[in-house]
């Protein structure tokens, strides 16, 4: 068996369920999890979490990570605040693996209101099993990444 990557992955009130959820069954399948929160269903404001599990990408604790609120789109739009992180909401596979293949994206997003604990893991793994394509991309990349430094 190939050694698995390591994810970090953290949550609001809204996805502490399906974060737990996505924690265990990657632990159990091999991977190295770092949970980055929260650690109950009380309400919480998500760019902290947003923050702490972006920056286990940005200190190279984890390979890539993934967040989870209501919709998916808050922790998406928190997390993209951060400089060198590229995070992507998805509810379908096709965009779960072609956010990794031509973004690199480092961080996947989703919403517990809006996909369940299967497709969720299905979601996962699909981000979590692509690599990066580079090629044409890289440019891109490149110019979407140069964007955060602009005034």
């Amino acid at each position: 068996m190939a050694e698995k990557i390591t994810v970090a992955i953290g949550s609001d009130h809204a996805g502490f369920a399906l974060k737990n959820f996505l924690r265990d069954t990657l632990t159990e399948e091999g991977y190295t999890v770092i949970d980055c929160g929260t650690d109950s269903a009380a309400s919480c404001d998500y760019p902290i979490y947003a923050e702490k599990t972006a920056d286990a990408i940005r200190n190279h604790s984890a390979e890539l990570a993934i967040l989870c609120c209501g919709t998916g789109i808050g922790m998406s739009m928190a997390a993209n605040k951060i400089k060198g992180i590229r995070a992507a909401c998805c509810s379908d596979i096709f965009s779960a693996r072609f956010t990794r293949l031509h973004n690199d994206a480092n961080i996947l997003c989703m919403g517990a209101r809006v996909v369940g604990e299967g497709l969720a893991l299905e979601l996962a793994h699909a981000f979590l099993e692509t690599g990066y394509e580079g090629g044409k991309h890289a440019r891109r990349v490149e110019m979407m990444m140069a964007l955060e430094n602009k005034d």
